[in-house]
């Protein structure tokens, strides 16, 4: 069953984080200060609607180098959904040719902080980490004939980038509800 996104306010500050990375390591959120734009998504490898898009994510990511910090996190139980493991994960980034870290959040505690619903979930923030876009990578989803192009997104990110202004009219993300583990469902 699709999830919408919850459409978190508007301003919020990025809630803090530090995770381990699927090829070691860890990130933290005071890690990608300094950019001028930092994107915090909610992926999965098995959801039909991440995988339409990881693509264009990955090329998203290419496209904008530099000037875009991202970090992708996958909250989902990955002892009831093993396609969300950490060596999936890791299969996932390479065909999808991600060139941004990949987090496991185990305890599921990021995704209640950044109130992610499902995945995909794009969270944009400007570069005091306050939160200027919430919403769609584009109108694509898996049986329709929309192009996987991340307009959405890109749009907000180029308004960010020029001028600061993102527009408040933004739609929310669809896709496949956070896999929580048993009596982690947030209340």
């Amino acid at each position: 069953m699709a999830v919408n996104s919850f459409m978190v306010p508007l301003g919020t500050p990025a809630p803090n984080f530090d995770l381990t990375a699927i090829n070691g390591g860890s990130v933290s959120l005071a890690d990608l200060k300094g950019s001028p734009a930092t994107l915090v998504v909610f992926l999965s490898n098995h959801c039909p609607y991440v995988r339409h898009i990881e693509q264009g994510i990955g090329a998203l990511a290419r496209d904008y180098g530099a000037r875009l910090s991202i970090v992708a996190i996958c909250s989902n139980d990955s002892v009831n959904y093993p396609d969300d493991d950490p060596t999936h994960l890791a299969e996932q980034a390479a065909r999808a040719r991600f060139t941004f870290p990949y987090l496991l959040d185990d305890t599921q505690e990021v995704a209640k902080a950044y109130k992610a619903a499902c995945t995909p979930d794009f969270f944009l923030y400007d570069a005091r980490l306050r939160l200027v876009y919430r919403g769609e990578f584009d109108g694509a989803r898996p049986g329709n004939s929309e192009p996987v192009t991340g307009a959405s997104l890109r749009a907000a990110i180029n308004a960010l980038l020029e001028s600061g202004e993102v527009p408040a009219e933004q739609h929310p993300s669809l896709g496949c509800g956070i896999k929580w583990k048993p009596g982690n469902e947030p209340s």
